[in-house]
């Protein structure tokens, strides 16, 4: 910090690419309660906003000629129903609203995270880890409803060798509580590190030597970014299919 500090002083080059991640409360102070509202509230409430918009205000017409908005709001539904199923079946089409809701949240909130001052609410383990946890546990009560005591067979691979089929179904174990946490982290890793390398090539614009190289730089990177953010959306919910065609079809 000391030497930071120094540097600022000397007018040399500091940034902080990290600092955009920090949660802070709405209306000043430095405690943050249970019921504090944050820039995480503001901006999770705004996906929310904007997902009504789309998908209620933008469909209320139901014009045979489509709106720009009703485009959209249909291109994403179809989109996300033949995801559903195509990848878990076609029994696993009741629990569309569900896998919809989840997939037009993370892809909002990636989309508006691109937004200049805005604040990427999928970036935060807390958010993400949620998210992941209530598919984890879905998925686990919809397998034993669903299946009951066969749901087991999920971790017992049937056509290894007998003397091996204890060892894989300890590796199956294993590898199906790690789910939520691979889950998590793959969405809020990827989110994180794209806009941390947008702001250190940001930090840079201010060196008139390389500020060309920065600007074309960062131009770059925020079009991957508007990949990723959809890229990243797509890929959580495509696993929640996948994880819910195993709870629904465990012995498959």
């Amino acid at each position: 910090m000391a030497t930071e500090a120094q540097g600022a002083e000397e007018g040399g080059l500091v940034f902080h690419p990290m600092d955009q991640f920090i949660v802070k409360p709405l209306f000043g102070g430095e405690n943050i309660g249970l019921f504090t509202p944050t820039n995480v509230t503001l901006w999770m409430a705004l996906a929310v906003v904007a997902i009504f918009a789309l998908l209620v205000l933008g469909t209320r017409g139901r014009a045979m000629v489509p709106s720009r908005a009703q485009s959209v709001a249909e291109l994403a539904y179809g989109f996300v129903y033949k995801m559903v199923e195509d990848v878990a079946g076609k029994d696993a089409v009741g629990f569309f609203p569900y896998i919809m809701t989840l997939f037009m949240f993370i892809v909002s909130a990636n989309f508006l995270g691109l937004i200049p001052m805005s604040f990427t609410t999928t970036s935060h383990f807390a958010v993400t880890v949620v998210l992941a946890l209530a598919v984890f546990l879905t998925v686990t009560v919809v397998g034993f409803v669903k299946n009951g005591t066969k749901f087991l067979a999920l971790f017992w691979v049937s056509s290894a060798p007998l003397p091996l089929r204890p060892i894989l179904a300890i590796i199956e174990l294993i590898s199906y509580f790690v789910r939520p946490v691979s889950h998590s982290i793959r969405l809020a890793g990827n989110v994180m590190a794209g806009h941390a390398v947008i702001k250190v090539f940001a930090g840079f614009a201010a060196i008139s030597v390389i500020s060309p190289v920065s600007v074309l730089a960062i131009t770059a990177m925020y079009g991957l970014e508007i990949l990723v953010a959809f890229i990243q959306a797509y890929v959580f919910t495509i696993l929640t299919c996948v994880y819910l065609k195993d709870a629904l079809h465990p012995a498959h």
